[in-house]
């Protein structure tokens, strides 16, 4: 595979190439991550940067169909929009359905449009374990709009915030008691909370929704990065394509006001950080996956099951054995 050509096509927009790059950083076997990282380092010469937009939400909440609708309002005004959807894998084949293509069927024939699926591989934080670099190959291939899809809702979802500029939460109207199930810590991540299916019957329910979000954002510690009104809650319908604008234009006014006060570099920067602080966690973890190392581990528990060591003890050994390899 040729390196150099295929950047050059990603730089060009070859969709094809994009998804090409997007398999092959997917990958796990040792000559495509090298392939990777080369490819990565050469796009990365272009400085370009898209509108990174995180998106998570209660299951059953219309994530699909509320992601269709806003993109195709995006491509409507001519920009160029790539949907990273992250499905859940299968613990005990792998497998994942992806589904995510199928259901935006509309969004998925624009031409201005890019739809990827990934399997999350059962990684924790509600992406894969790539999806940093398939958004880094999606601004390269000049996308204006990156739209980052999680498995759903969760205590581990907020990892998508650590590579998206805004974090969108999605939730349904007349859901339950979600103030206590959404926890907080997801709700601080949050830039806009969304009441979709605002909409027929459920409108009311949406509106009383929208003020019990509202007023439990108040309560929120406000944060630097944002203006005085954010984070807030808005009322949108997928299906009747309404609010939607309304949305988006908040959306800009917040990534404005961050560009003209210095956050949104900041934000970048502290996510770079974030990213080397987690690739060091993975390499190292990874020479824990040798036979050496498994034949120790395995030794190691093996006297921890029976009493001979304690786990403490028993971790530093196993450290140790590391430091000598």
């Amino acid at each position: 595979m040729d390196i150099t050509e295929l950047a050059d096509r990603i730089l060009t927009g070859d969709r094809r190439a994009l998804a090409r790059a997007i398999t092959l950083v997917e990958s796990q076997r040792a000559d495509h991550r090298a392939q990777a990282g080369e490819l990565l380092e050469h796009l990365s010469k272009a400085r370009r940067q898209a509108l990174r937009v995180g998106l998570s939400g209660t299951p059953g909440v219309g994530k699909s169909t509320f992601i269709e609708a806003f993109g195709m309002l995006l491509t409507g005004q001519d920009l160029r929009v790539a949907v990273l959807a992250v499905d859940p894998s299968s613990a005990r084949s792998g497998g994942s359905i992806l589904g995510d293509k199928t259901r935006m069927e509309r969004l998925s024939r624009e031409k201005n449009a890019f739809i990827r699926p990934s399997p999350s591989q059962t990684h924790l934080g509600g992406v894969a374990r790539r999806t940093r670099e398939a958004v880094a190959l999606c601004e390269a291939a000049c996308f204006d709009v990156v739209l980052i899809e999680t498995v759903g809702v969760g205590q581990s979802e907020t990892v998508v915030a650590e590579m998206s500029d805004l974090f969108l939460l999605l939730l349904a109207p007349a859901g339950g008691d979600e103030l206590q199930g959404v926890k907080r810590g997801i709700m601080e991540m949050a830039d806009l909370i969304l009441i979709n299916k605002a909409d027929g019957d459920l409108k009311p329910a949406a509106t009383r929704t929208c003020a019990d979000y509202m007023g439990a954002l108040r309560l929120l510690r406000k944060r630097p990065q944002d203006p005085a009104d954010f984070p807030k809650a808005m009322m949108v319908s997928a299906v009747e394509h309404e609010g939607l604008a309304d949305a988006w234009s908040e959306m800009q006014a917040l990534t404005d006001w961050r560009k003209e006060n210095g956050h949104w570099d900041a934000n970048r920067a502290t996510q770079a950080r974030y990213w080397f602080d987690q690739e060091v966690r993975h390499a190292l973890l990874a020479r824990l996956n040798t036979p050496e190392a498994r034949s120790e581990m395995d030794r190691l528990s093996g006297d921890v099951a029976q009493g001979r060591l304690g786990p403490t003890a028993a971790a530093e050994q196993m450290l140790a054995a590391l430091k000598t390899a």
